[in-house]
């Protein structure tokens, strides 16, 4: 069987010379960027209490917002998740009578207890008064036309969810974005386009502030943070609109002038710097995973050869039995907890039992080596993240052994 693995790995060549040309490019941006921003050993100072004038926090700022072509950056390991970043700027941007809509159909699991439309949940956008709709993809495809015909005058903000989330439908690619906006822009100039980056992050060239994104969100024990950021999120753009959400993560009048570092801003500026190649091994795993469980007879999504939008894998198993081997070999091939036994759990904001396998040095760090997935039909597990491809490829291999024996 590794033989067949490694005949794989050779056909994979083209693929993954695309993955390390992009690698590449961003790298240098990455690095353009710190060497036009003069970052310095100063920066990497940590802060306490109110840490007004923090050098290293107001850096970090300017060097993700030269990164993402923003106007303005938050970068702070304070928010607790993606989804902390993410209704961060929805509450901080929209007001009791304001409409949302979402542009990519039912968003992921924890952003509906947000919203708080589908089910109650307290403190949600609904009980502040904030309307809301969505357009639903049409066979995992963009709707353009439900869009253009959904986005009214009064619509405040479209959210748009780069990533696949518990789905099969095709992650956004940043041209997918750039047709998004323009459309939504066209019925409604003023109308705040949002998008969910997270997983998106240095998986292409460009990112959605380049091609019309207003602002973006994401969490940095994904891509951004290189796998060595213990935690925190991000948000970038429009410099009011990054200022609303500042507003909202700390305090009207102070916003993003406060907030100690505690000890990480080193972790940040290195793991952003890495970010490109972590990302980078993460794809190569993702497109080896594809090759392997489709020569399996699994469908996979997006195939091998697809252009990419995220770093997820999406594979179908069919059976809850085949999702629990999988997850539990992946835990097994981790470097951490690798004797732990994954199960399925009620895990909060979530409808379904959900079983997860992160034997990550950060807890929960999807840009590690990963997996999860609903227990529920089609019973579709969510592979992601890798620090090497060295390490994906075995679990990899682990997986497929448990799912086929």
């Amino acid at each position: 069987m590794e033989n067949n693995f490694f005949e794989i790995n050779e056909e994979l060549n083209e693929q993954f010379r695309r993955v390390d040309e992009i690698s590449e490019f961003n790298t240098l941006k990455v690095l353009d960027a710190m060497r036009k921003l003069k970052i310095s050993d100063a920066h990497f100072k940590t802060s306490t209490g109110y840490a007004y004038d923090d050098i290293g926090r107001e850096k970090a700022d300017e060097l993700f917002a030269e990164v993402f072509k923003t106007e303005a950056a938050l970068v702070r390991t304070n928010f607790v998740s993606g989804t902390h970043a993410l209704a961060t700027v929805l509450f901080g941007i929209l007001r009791p009578g304001d409409e949302l809509i979402s542009l990519t159909g039912e968003p992921y699991d924890t952003m509906q207890t947000v919203i708080g439309h589908k089910n109650h949940s307290s403190g949600s956008l609904a009980e502040f008064g904030i309307s809301y709709r969505e357009v639903e993809m049409k066979n995992g495809e963009i709707d353009f036309a439900g869009i253009k015909n959904s986005v009214t005058r009064k619509t405040k903000l479209a959210l748009i969810q780069k990533s696949r989330g518990y789905s099969l439908r095709k992650p956004l690619t940043t041209d997918d974005i750039e047709k998004i906006c323009a459309v939504v822009k066209s019925v409604n100039p003023n109308c705040i386009t949002f998008v969910d980056n997270c997983y998106g992050e240095f998986v292409e060239r460009r990112e959605p502030p380049e091609v019309g994104a207003d602002i973006i969100a994401g969490s940095l024990i994904k891509n951004p943070g290189g796998g060595l950021v213990p935690s925190g999120g991000y948000i970038a753009g429009k410099k009011n609109l990054v200022e609303l959400a500042a507003y909202r993560l700390t305090v009207p009048g102070a916003g993003g002038e406060m907030g100690a570092s505690l000890g990480t801003p080193r972790l940040l500026y290195q793991g952003f710097f890495l970010a490109p190649h972590v990302t980078a091994q993460a794809l190569k795993g993702a497109i080896f995973a594809a090759k392997v469980f489709s020569g399996l007879g699994f469908k996979t999504a997006p195939l091998p050869d697809e252009i990419r939008g995220d770093i997820i894998q999406a594979i179908e198993l069919k059976s809850p039995e085949k999702v629990i081997a999988f997850c539990q070999a992946v835990q097994k091939y981790s470097p951490v907890d690798s004797f732990a036994v994954p199960e399925g759990w009620e895990m909060p904001g979530y409808d379904d039992k959900i079983i997860m396998a992160a034997g990550t040095f950060v807890q929960g760090a999807s840009i590690e080596f990963s997996a999860d997935a609903p227990l529920r039909e089609p019973y579709t597990v969510f592979l992601q993240g890798g620090l090497t491809f060295e390490h994906a490829k075995a679990g990899i291999t682990a997986a497929a052994k448990a799912v086929s024996g």
